[in-house]
């Protein structure tokens, strides 16, 4: 084992955090948390753990339960793409009748990559194969100042091979847990402890007074504006919903009707849109109220208009859910509708 192993599995024992999916071998367990902590930081994703493998303790509960019961669950933790294929995996899995217990057969369940399968392959069943997220990222870029960008196909090969390089044979799942959670805690994105770093010494960004320069990253994509307006149609306490069956952003979650454009409008463009025009034909209404919110995703940017229209004589008739406004909570609905709905007692 080299020096920087050593260091960091020492500075771990001392200083990691008390994790629950640290405390099992199970590979469900490790599996779900790793999902989970894809795209959410462990502060906000660790009671959605704990809610998650409550309901579904195990592969079978996962495997025979109904997608929007998944997707309820997952509510509130975005990219939804991850819980339907998780429930897709568990089904994989349960057909199997066992939980893969090789690197190759892990990576070949769906949404599940090449750092998920190192992470289950090495916590659970001690196998030697190295992570590579972005707090590896960062400390690597930072202690070897490599000035490739981090965010290209070229760079992952790279740091992947560095990586397996320094991982700890005898000690696989103890070191990717070791230099993550020091990416994490030490090596940090903003304000770095390298006063207190046991790898300062031999890191070539701190010793060039350089460590802001790196990571280095490529150019972002331009983030794209999109602008939604839903209607939350109201008449004696019922409502309508619908889920949206359309591939890509808040697959087989419910909202309300909506229309969607690509560039801002006015409140006197919605009104006289058709779809509002066909929806509110034959309807004496009156706008209650208008409520804004910005929701940012990866690369776009969601400016919504949620509509509260009081329908006096019926609602829109039209292929959507009559239900009653207090069973919306009931069902899976995206962030971004969660949050209207928080501000509103239905």
């Amino acid at each position: 084992m080299g020096l920087f192993s050593k260091k960091i599995i020492s500075w771990y024992k001392d200083n990691k955090r008390d994790l629950p999916w640290r405390k099992t071998k199970d590979p469900y367990k490790i599996w779900i948390s790793e999902i989970i902590l894809q795209q959410t930081q462990v502060i906000q994703g660790l009671p959605y753990y704990n809610h998650f493998i409550k309901i579904f303790p195990n592969i079978r509960t996962l495997a025979l339960a109904d997608e929007e019961e998944v997707l309820k669950v997952w509510q509130g933790l975005g990219y939804y793409s991850r819980a339907r294929n998780l429930h897709f995996a568990s089904k994989q899995i349960y057909k199997i009748g066992r939980f893969p217990k090789k690197y190759e057969e892990i990576i070949e369940l769906k949404g599940v990559g090449e750092y998920t399968a190192a992470a289950i392959a090495s916590f659970a069943f001690k196998l030697p194969y190295a992570v590579v997220d972005g707090n590896v990222y960062r400390l690597l870029s930072r202690f070897y100042a490599i000035n490739i960008p981090i965010n290209t196909s070229k760079s992952k090969q790279i740091f992947t091979k560095l990586a397996q390089k320094l991982l700890s044979n005898n000690k696989p799942d103890i070191f990717n847990q070791a230099i993550m959670e020091f990416g994490s805690q030490i090596c940090k994105a903003k304000k770095p402890k390298c006063k207190i770093c046991p790898l300062r010494t031999d890191c070539k960004a701190y010793s060039s007074s350089k460590i802001e320069l790196f990571p280095v990253k490529k150019l972002k994509v331009k983030e794209k504006k999109l602008y939604f307006d839903y209607f939350f149609f109201k008449k004696d306490k019922t409502t309508l919903i619908k889920k949206r069956m359309e591939k890509g952003l808040w697959q087989n979650l419910y909202e309300f009707p909506l229309i969607e454009f690509d560039k801002k409008t006015n409140n006197k463009e919605i009104l006289q849109h058709q779809k509002f025009i066909f929806w509110t034909k034959g309807i004496e209404f009156n706008i209650e109220s208008i409520s804004e919110f910005e929701h940012k995703l990866s690369h776009r940017i969601i400016h919504a208009r949620f509509w509260e229209v009081n329908c006096k004589n019926k609602l829109p008739e039209y292929s959507y859910i009559k239900i009653n406004t207090k069973l919306i909570t009931s069902y899976a609905v995206s962030r971004l509708t969660e949050k209207f709905l928080q501000s509103k007692i239905c």
